[in-house]
């Protein structure tokens, strides 16, 4: 599995970007940077300006790489959404047992992240953060359908496609596993935001993972 990772290399839809920032020094460092920003000051108030400024280099040239803000946060998110699938086809191709199989699918879609060595230009955790906090930034807009059509979200709507077929192989009969795994990924952004900011709304804490939480409300919701 090690000889399969140092060769994986992380695919995101090229209608988002102008120029994959990963063809150069230049680019990966715009990732990089640009998400210690985004995490630093948040989404709305990030501009390619302060960017630019933070990483010594014009405006003008991150824009080679990205026409808006919006197409950089499509970036992360798409990047961080085939990431976690990675992680999930690798961890689970040998497990037989189905229901084995699903809970470690579900924990490996709503655990806490750690950073992935592998990728040196991107801190792993500090982008799960982001995600956390902007995800929904990236699809709740007026042009979702138009970007829909065109392939933007194709990378995590195949994650939920998979988990679905996950859950559908556990229990064939259940008529809802599409709207099951939406729910488990979006619903684990939300925990793991609740327990960071509104602790009273969640009984996820410090011992109490998201995780434990959503692989019982699977399990006992496949078999009531």
């Amino acid at each position: 599995m090690d000889r399969l990772l140092s060769v994986f290399k992380i695919t995101v839809p090229e209608k988002i970007f102008l120029k994959d920032p990963e063809s150069s020094s230049l680019g990966k460092k715009i990732v990089s940077h640009g998400i210690d920003l985004i995490d630093e000051i948040g989404f709305e108030a990030f501009t390619f300006k302060k960017l630019g400024a933070k990483i010594g280099s014009n405006e003008s040239s991150i824009y080679r790489y990205f026409e808006s803000k919006h197409k950089f946060l499509l970036y992360l998110s798409s990047w961080y959404w085939a990431w976690i699938e990675y992680q999930l086809v690798f961890e689970t191709h040998n497990v037989s047992d189905k229901k084995e199989k699903l809970t470690k699918a579900i924990h490996i879609l709503t655990r806490s992240i750690k950073e992935d060595s592998k990728y040196s230009h991107i801190n792993e955790v500090t982008l799960s953060n982001i995600i956390i906090n902007e995800n929904s930034k990236s699809f709740m807009t007026k042009e979702v359908d138009q970007e829909n059509k065109e392939g933007y979200f194709e990378v995590y709507k195949r994650l939920v496609h998979r988990l679905r077929d996950i859950i559908s192989d556990y229990n064939p009969e259940y008529k809802y596993s599409s709207s099951l795994a939406s729910t488990v990924l979006d619903g684990a952004l939300h925990q793991h935001f609740l327990r960071a900011h509104f602790t009273s709304m969640t009984d996820c804490d410090k011992t109490t993972t998201p995780s434990e939480f959503f692989i019982d409300l699977t399990i006992n919701t496949l078999n009531p």
